[in-house]
């Protein structure tokens, strides 16, 4: 019993100090990950603190956030969350930390959406899903839905 209750003690401590380890880390390496919204009303406000909470305990990862259908909605000019704050602030500061924003440009056609209409941190891709299999599948991004 005291041999079991030791190991247990010694497990705890070691995964402890396996967590404290990375925790806030500067030494972490670098995460690869992108993040899809297909739906702004549900998931944008989740993504964009998801996205900063991820940057806040690893300045070093690599993110993307690829847009399409009604996901794509947060990025216009003047969008804003249920609670009426702009989505451009987070955007403009997330942008700023690396974070690369894509929409879809299938999205736009299909939707008669114009370039015009996004704020100047968005980047158009060719195809959203095709750009998340991309980056998953050459890239080695590891895929996160909001």
């Amino acid at each position: 019993m005291k041999k079991t209750s030791i190991a247990a003690v010694v497990a705890v401590a070691v995964l402890a100090t396996g967590c404290a380890a990375t925790g806030g880390n500067s030494n972490v390496g670098e995460d690869k990950v992108v993040y899809h919204v297909n739906d702004s009303k549900v998931q944008a406000a989740n993504a964009l603190r998801n996205v900063g909470n991820h940057l806040e305990v690893n300045p070093k990862a690599k993110i993307v956030v690829v847009t399409h259908a009604q996901g794509v909605d947060f990025l216009f000019d003047g969008a804003k969350d249920a609670n009426g704050n702009p989505f451009n602030i987070s955007v403009e500061q997330l942008k700023a930390q690396g974070v690369q924003f894509d929409v879809c440009e299938i999205t736009l056609r299909n939707r008669k959406l114009t370039r015009g209409q996004f704020i100047p941190e968005a980047k158009f891709v060719p195809s959203g899903v095709a750009e998340i299999t991309r980056l998953q599948q050459r890239e080695g991004y590891a895929y996160l839905r909001p």
